[in-house]
Order: C-alpha cells, then sequence, then structure tokens
C-alpha cells in the first residue's frame, strides 16, 4: 500500500469527517507530526498534520491541517534534515527538501485551500504528500540511520551501512 498512488477523494461526506478524526488520533497516539491515508492502508489522497508552531508553547501554538487533493503549485529553497516516519519506525533519514512550498487542496468540505508552508512545516507537507505518491523518505535520502536509544541523553543516530560490518 505504501509503494502504490493515492486516488483522489471525490465524496466529501462525515465517513470522510470520522476518518480525518481517526488519523489525528492515530498520529497523536504515534507520536507523529503528520500521517498519510497510505499509512493507515487507504488509498486516498489525504493527510493530516498538527504541530507547534512555538516549541517552548507547544500547548498554545498547536496547529492541525486536514489535508484532501494536494498538490504542490511552487517550491523554493534546499535543506537537507532529518526526517522520521511512523511507517519505518527505529529509522531517521538525511532528506533534501524545499524550505518554501505553496500547496493547493482541499479542506474537509471540498473547499479548495491554498497554503504557504515553510521550513518545518514545508517539510512536513512534503514529506506527507511523497507518501501520497508512493514514495517513503528513505527513497530520496541522502543518508539512512538506524536510531539507537542510549540510557542517558538524545538517541544516537548510527548510519545504517555501519549496521552491518
Amino acid at each position: 500500500m505504501l509503494r502504490r498512488p493515492a486516488k483522489r477523494v471525490r465524496t466529501f461526506d462525515r465517513r470522510l469527517h470520522r476518518l480525518l478524526e481517526n488519523m489525528v488520533e492515530t498520529m497523536r497516539d504515534g507520536k507523529g507530526v503528520g500521517l498519510a491515508a497510505p499509512q493507515v492502508g487507504l488509498d486516498q489522497r489525504i493527510f493530516v498534520i498538527e504541530y507547534p508552531e512555538d516549541e517552548e508553547e507547544p500547548e498554545e501554538t498547536m496547529q492541525r491541517y486536514e489535508i484532501i487533493n494536494p498538490e504542490i503549485v511552487k517550491a523554493k529553497g534546499s535543506e537537507i534534515a532529518h526526517e522520521a516516519c511512523l511507517s519505518l519506525p527505529g529509522l531517521a533519514a538525511e532528506v533534501d527538501r524545499a524550505t518554501y512550498v505553496l500547496v493547493k487542496a482541499q479542506d474537509r468540505h471540498g473547499k479548495p485551500l491554498r497554503i504557504k508552508a515553510y521550513d518545518w512545516l514545508a517539510r512536513i507537507f512534503q514529506h506527507e504528500i511523497d507518501h501520497l505518491g508512493g514514495v517513503l523518505m528513505v527513497d530520496k535520502a541522502e543518508q539512512v540511520y538506524k536510531v539507537v536509544e542510549v540510557e542517558d541523553g538524545e538517541p544516537e543516530l548510527v548510519p545504517v551501512e555501519d549496521l552491518f560490518h
């Protein structure tokens, strides 16, 4: 399912609204910031995002997006940074992404949206849109890492090729 391109959503009803709510719950349970429909076994062009605009005040600045049938209209800039994915637990990757994207999409009612996303939010949008095309972060990775938990401190990132030597 993760490798198949998702299909355009044509029906905007209560069933879709329930799906969006369930996807948000699943994303929160997994401690992620985004979740695409193919990650929960559905071949629909849908994803949700929830993230804090300010890490210092996460509860007060939480932003939520419910995105249907997205397309990137414009992309600018370039930055290589670490990403993780709920579908690839225990892995992280360095991925080059645009630092700005303009996304055209629809909301839960089918109303057109245009979203300007910068920096981390732009990265999240691109990651989730890739899922809708059957593309995973490891497909675009400059480097893939295994996340190794350490007793005290931040998890350590071990390059994947080093695990096999």
